[in-house]
C-alpha cells in the first residue's frame, strides 16, 4: 500500500527571531532552583522585596520552554555509553572473525577485512582486535566468517509492519483511519501489533529497524514510530520502539530529553488516496494542509508568547501566567513548525505544491517517499524549506497509478547524480520487506553506483530517520545490528547467514547455501547510459519499441553459451569453452536457421546481413509469463485504461443476454497492446504472456497467449493462441463458502453447465484444454485432487489441471505429484498475504528448502507466475528463476531455471509445445540469467523479425 510517509524531522534554517533566548531561559531556571520556598512561594529580586505567587509547577514551566525549540538528538554524552539502552541482560559477547566488513563509512567506500566484537549491545571494535581485549570476555561465541561479507543492518523507512499485519484479518486491519483528512494526533505505535507473522520473514532478509507509518488515506495520517524488529521479553508494542518520544513506567508520561525525532506521515492527494476516499481534489487538499498547518501555527505563536512571559516571571510577572499552551491534536504540527517532517508524494505537481506549503510555513522535509517523478524535478526539491528532503522510492514497482505512470528505473541513479540522497523502501506489504535489498541491487542493476546502493536500505534511510548516531553503520559504540551475508549483498539471491539485533542473534538454526566466487563481488552494471537519456529527454515516457526492426538475415556472434528447447526442455546446446572454432547462429525472417563455426556457413545473399557481436553473452528461448492482468491493463488504479472484471457466476447478476451459465469471457477480446509493462517485459527477454480475465469470483474464463512485442491483435504473430485454458478460482477469500465453490465446481465438471460454458467444459474433461484453478489452500488443494479423481472416474475422462497460486502446496507434494497435478507458483518468493497463504516454505535462511524445489522432488511439474497484480514484475522473470535456482543450491540447473518459465509454463497451460521457443533472446554480459547481462535482441519467428534494442 504506497502509504504514508514519514521520518524524522529535519533542522529548520535558525529563525531570525528569538522569542526567548536560551541564556535567559537558563538563568531563569537557575534563579527558581534558588529562590523555590516550600513550592509555592519564592522571593522576588525587585529591590522591595516583596513576595509574588508562584505557579507550584514554575520548574516543569521554565523546563517545558527552554527545550522547546532544541533540535532533537541523542544526548552529548550518547558516544561513550558503555552499554545499549535495548541491551538484554545475559546476552553472551560474540566475535565474528576473517569477516569482509562493508562499515558505510567514507561514503560506503570503507571495507575491512578483519573482526567484529559485539556486546552490551553495541559494537564494541571493529577491524584487527587485539588478544588482550577479547582475554577479559568470558563465555564469547566466536563466528568464523570465512571472508564472508558482513553489513550493518537493513534500514526500511517506510513500513506497515504490524500496522498491516500478516495474513490479513478484519480484526487486525489497523492502517488506516478515515475520520478526517488531516489527523496527525493519530499513531501508528497504538495498532502496532506484536504477532504479525511477518517479523520473523523480515528478519531472515536482514531487516533490523523500520519506520512504522499509519496510512495513506489521509492528507496526513498520523505519526509514525520506529521499531527495532526482533521480539522482547515484555512482547509489547512500546518495547519495540528505538529512541521513542516519551517514557513511562506507571507514574505517567514524559518527554524524553533531550527531545528526539518524530516522525509524521504526509501524503498529498495524487488520486487513489486521499482525493479519492474524501471525494476531493488536489486543491481540497492542499488547503488541507493550510488549514491544519495554520492552526498549529497559531498554537506556537501562543506558545512563544506563552515562554516569553514566563522567562521574565523570575522578575516578579508570574501573576496570571496561567498554563502553558497545549492541544494534543495540533501539538505534532506545532513540532513540524519546530524543524522536523518527512513526506509522500507522487507527481511534479504534488512535490510543487508540498515545497511551496514548506516556504509558507517554514518547515523542513526529511524525505519525499514514493516520488515517482523526483527525478524529473530534481532542482525543484532542492527549493524546499532548509535541507534538501532525501528520496524514497521503489526499484521499478511503477505504472500502477497514474501518478506512478511516468516511474524509472533511472530514477535512483539520475537523483543521486543530482546530489539528492535516496533511499530504497519497502511498503511493506505491499513489497515484502524481507526482500528490501533486493530494492537497492535493483537500483545498482540499473545504475545506481555499488556504494550507495548499500547505502540506500543502511545509512541513509538510518540518517534520514535521526537513527544515523547509532544505527546504520558499523562503528565502535554503534548498535550491534549487523548480517552476515551469504554473498556480496548486491548480488542476486544474497542472503543471511546470520542477523544481529542488540547482539542478539536472530536465526536459531540458520539453512546456508554454498555461493559460488561470481557471487562474492557485486556486480557490473550494463549499460544504460541511452536509456537514462531518453527517460529524462521523453519526461519520463521513452520510446519503449525497437531501435530497429530486421526482416532480413541477422548474425549473431561472440556468444558463450546457447540454450535452447529440444521438444523435451530445455537444453543447453553449446559452450564456448567445449568448442574451439567461432560459433555464429544465423536468424532469417526471425528463425533460426544456421548454427555452427562461421567458415561453415554460406549464403546466396545479395546484401550484406546485419551482424550483432554479443561481447561473450549468450543466447536463449524466449521467457513465458502467466498470472498477471498485463496485456488487460495500462493503469491498475485507473479503470478507464483496462479491459475491468468480468461477472462472478456465484453472487453477481449477470446480464440476461450472457445467460448465468452460458456465457465464458475470453480474454483475446480484451486484449491491450502495447502497454508500457508489456514492452517492457519484451525488452527483457518475456515474449509471449499468458493472460486470462480479470475475476475476483469463481469462474474467470479463458486465457489467450500474445506476443509482447506487439503494436496490436491484427499483426501476424500478435495473438500465439486465441484460447489456451479454462480459469477457475477458489479462496478462503471469498464472500461465498468453501464447500459451495467446490459444491458448484462439481456440477459444472458433471454436467450441469449449459452453452458455451457446457463447450468449453467438454474441451476440459477431453483434454483439450487445461482446467487452471488458482487456489492456495492446502486443504482445498486436497478437495479439488480428490473431486479430479471422483469426476475421472464418473465421465471416463483425464484432466490437466493445474494450481496457481499454491502457496500451500508444499504440503501436498506427494499427493499432488501422484494425481499429475501441475503447479505454477505465485508468488515465486512466497509471503503470508492472507490466511490462505499462511502455512509458506519460506526457503533459506529459515528453511532448508523452498516450495519449488520440494515440489520438484516430487515429481510435479512446476512453472513460475506473477501475482494479478504484478504486470510491472514481469520483466524481472529470468532473475526470478535465476533466483530460485541459486536458492536451491544446486538442485535446479541453469537448464530447469530457463524451463520455469518457459517450456514448463507451456506445458502446464496447454500451449503448443515450441511456442515460447519460437522467439529467441540475445544478451551481452552473460546469460539470460546472469544479474550483469541485458538484452539486445529478440529474434521472433511468429512476427518474421528480430528486434534491435
Amino acid at each position: 500500500m504506497e502509504k504514508a510517509i514519514i521520518t524524522p524531522y529535519i533542522q529548520q534554517r535558525p529563525s531570525t527571531k528569538r522569542p526567548y533566548s536560551s541564556l535567559r531561559t537558563a538563568l531563569a531556571l537557575s534563579l527558581l532552583v534558588v529562590c523555590v520556598y516550600t513550592g509555592l512561594f519564592t522571593r522576588t529580586l525587585d529591590a522591595k522585596s516583596s513576595f509574588a505567587k508562584v505557579p507550584i509547577n514554575a520548574p516543569q514551566i521554565i523546563r517545558k520552554c527552554s527545550t522547546l525549540n532544541v533540535i532533537p538528538g541523542p544526548p552529548s554524552d550518547f558516544g561513550s555509553r558503555k552499554k545499549s539502552d535495548r541491551y538484554v541482560p545475559g546476552t553472551n559477547p560474540t566475535l565474528i572473525k576473517n569477516a569482509t566488513i562493508w562499515t558505510g563509512n567514507v561514503q560506503g567506500l570503507e571495507i575491512i577485512l578483519g573482526d567484529l566484537l559485539l556486546d552490551k549491545g553495541m559494537i564494541q571494535a571493529v577491524g584487527e582486535i587485539p588478544g588482550h581485549l577479547l582475554n577479559t570476555y568470558h563465555h564469547l561465541s566466536v563466528i568464523d566468517a570465512n571472508g564472508s561479507w558482513l553489513s550493518p543492518g537493513i534500514v526500511d523507512l517506510h513500513s506497515h509492519l504490524g500496522d498491516q499485519s500478516s495474513p490479513k484479518l478484519s480484526g487486525s486491519a489497523d492502517t488506516n483511519s478515515r475520520k478526517g483528512l488531516v489527523q496527525p494526533w493519530l499513531r501508528s505505535l497504538d495498532s502496532l501489533n506484536t504477532h504479525d507473522d511477518a517479523y520473523q520473514l523480515s528478519i531472515s532478509g536482514g531487516v533490523t529497524t523500520a519506520v512504522i507509518l499509519p496510512g495513506s488515506a489521509n492528507a496526513i495520517g498520523g505519526q509514525a514510530f520506529v521499531i527495532k524488529l526482533r521480539p522482547t521479553k515484555e512482547r509489547s508494542s512500546s518495547s519495540m520502539l528505538l529512541e521513542p518520544p516519551f517514557t513511562f513506567n506507571g507514574t505517567g508520561i514524559e518527554e524524553v530529553q533531550p527531545p528526539r525525532w518524530r516522525q509524521l506521515n504526509q501524503y498529498p492527494c495524487s488520486g487513489k488516496h486521499p482525493c479519492r476516499v474524501y471525494s476531493g481534489t488536489r486543491m481540497d487538499t492542499i488547503w488541507a494542509y493550510r488549514q491544519g498547518y495554520e492552526e498549529a501555527r497559531k498554537l506556537k505563536v501562543k506558545q512563544d508568547a506563552y515562554c516569553e512571559k514566563a522567562s521574565g516571571a523570575v522578575a516578579g510577572h508570574w501573576d496570571n501566567i496561567g498554563d502553558f499552551p497545549e492541544d494534543l491534536q495540533w501539538e505534532a504540527l506545532v513540532d513540524v513548525l519546530r524543524g522536523k517532517i518527512q513526506n509522500h508524494c507522487y507527481e511534479a505537481v504534488d512535490l510543487d505544491g508540498i515545497v511551496r506549503l514548506t516556504n509558507e510555513f517554514k518547515f523542513s522535509i526529511a524525505a519525499f517517499h514514493h516520488a515517482h517523478e523526483t527525478y524529473l524535478v530534481p532542482d525543484l526539491l532542492k527549493k524546499a524549506y532548509g535541507q534538501t528532503p532525501a528520496v524514497a522510492l521503489f526499484a521499478t514497482k511503477a505504472r500502477y497509478k497514474r501518478e506512478s505512470y511516468r516511474g524509472s528505473e533511472f530514477a535512483p541513479r539520475i537523483l543521486a547524480e543530482n546530489e539528492i540522497q535516496v533511499v530504497m523502501k519497502s511498503d511493506h506489504p505491499v513489497l515484502n520487506s524481507r526482500f528490501l535489498l533486493h530494492e537497492a541491487q535493483q537500483a545498482h542493476y540499473f545504475g545506481l553506483t555499488s556504494n550507495l546502493a548499500l547505502a540506500s536500505v543502511t545509512s541513509t534511510p538510518a540518517q534520514t530517520m535521526g537513527q544515523g548516531h547509532r544505527i546504520g553503520f558499523i562503528r565502535k559504540g554503534y548498535d550491534a545490528d549487523v548480517v552476515l551475508w551469504d554473498s556480496h549483498p548486491l548480488a542476486i539471491g544474497a542472503t543471511p547467514k546470520q542477523v544481529f539485533i542488540d547482539g542478539i542473534a536472530q536465526l536459531g538454526s540458520p539453512f546456508v547455501r554454498p555461493k559460488s566466487k561470481a557471487l562474492q563481488h557485486a556486480p557490473e552494471t550494463p549499460n544504460f547510459e541511452e536509456e537514462k537519456k531518453a527517460a529524462l529527454e521523453f519526461d519520463g515516457l521513452p520510446p519503449l519499441g525497437p531501435k530497429e526492426s530486421v526482416s532480413d538475415v541477422v548474425i549473431f556472434q561472440n556468444f558463450d553459451t546457447l540454450f535452447m528447447d529440444m521438444g523435451n526442455g530445455v537444453k543447453q546446446v553449446f559452450a564456448k569453452d567445449h568448442l574451439g572454432a567461432p560459433q555464429i547462429a544465423v536468424v532469417q525472417n526471425g528463425k533460426l536457421n544456421y548454427i555452427g563455426a562461421s567458415e561453415g556457413y554460406s549464403s546466396n545473399l545479395t546484401m550484406t546481413p546485419r551482424t550483432v557481436d554479443l561481447l561473450g553473452g549468450s543466447l536463449a528461448p524466449g521467457l513465458l509469463s502467466y498470472g498477471s492482468r498485463l496485456g488487460l491493463v495500462h493503469i491498475a488504479g485507473e479503470a478507464t485504461t483496462q479491459d475491468g472484471e468480468v461477472f462472478d457466476i456465484l453472487t453477481d447478476k449477470v446480464p440476461s443476454v450472457l445467460g448465468r451459465n452460458a456465457a465464458v469471457i475470453r480474454a483475446v477480446d480484451g486484449l491491450q497492446f502495447t502497454t508500457r509493462d508489456a514492452l517492457l517485459a519484451y525488452r527483457s527477454g518475456v515474449t509471449t504472456a499468458v493472460t486470462a480475465p480479470y475475476s475476483s469470483g469463481l469462474l474467470a474464463g479463458l486465457s489467450t497467449a500474445f506476443n509482447t512485442g506487439a503494436a496490436h491483435k491484427l499483426i501476424d504473430g500478435a495473438i500465439m493462441q486465441d484460447e489456451v485454458a479454462l480459469h477457475v478460482s477458489l479462496s478462503l477469500s471469498s464472500s461465498v463458502s468453501v464447500s459451495t465453490q467446490i459444491a458448484m465446481l462439481r456440477r459444472l465438471l458433471s454436467g450441469g453447465a449449459r452453452g458455451d460454458l457446457e463447450l468449453q467444459i467438454s474441451k476440459v474433461l477431453e483434454g483439450k484444454i487445461p482446467l487452471v484453478v488458482d487456489v492456495h489452500n492446502a486443504d482445498i488443494m486436497a478437495s479439488l485432487i480428490q473431486l479430479k479423481s471422483d469426476i475421472q472416474e464418473q465421465t471416463k475422462s483425464v484432466i490437466q489441471m493445474t494450481f496457481a497460486g499454491a502457496s500451500e502446496a508444499h504440503l501436498l507434494a506427494r499427493e499432488i505429484g501422484a494425481a499429475s497435478v501441475g503447479v505454477i507458483v505465485s508468488p515465486i518468493r512466497p509471503f503470508p498475504s492472507f490466511w490462505d497463504m499462511r502455512r509458506i516454505l519460506p526457503g533459506p535462511p529459515l528453511t532448508q528448502y523452498n516450495a519449488i524445489s520440494t515440489l520438484l522432488a516430487n515429481n510435479v511439474t512446476v512453472g513460475v507466475g506473477v501475482e494479478s497484480d504484478g504486470a510491472w514484475a514481469v520483466r524481472h522473470t529470468r532473475f526470478d528463476v535465476s533466483w530460485a535456482a541459486i536458492e536451491a543450491g544446486g538442485h535446479i540447473s541453469r537448464e530447469e531455471a530457463i524451463a520455469l518459465a518457459s517450456s514448463n509454463l507451456e506445458k502446464l497451460l496447454g500451449l503448443a509445445s515450441g511456442t515460447v521457443s519460437s522467439s529467441l533472446v540475445a544478451t551481452t554480459g552473460g546469460t539470460i540469467l546472469d544479474f550483469e547481462s541485458k538484452v539486445v535482441a529478440v529474434a521472433s519467428a511468429e512476427r518474421g523479425v528480430v528486434d534491435l534494442f
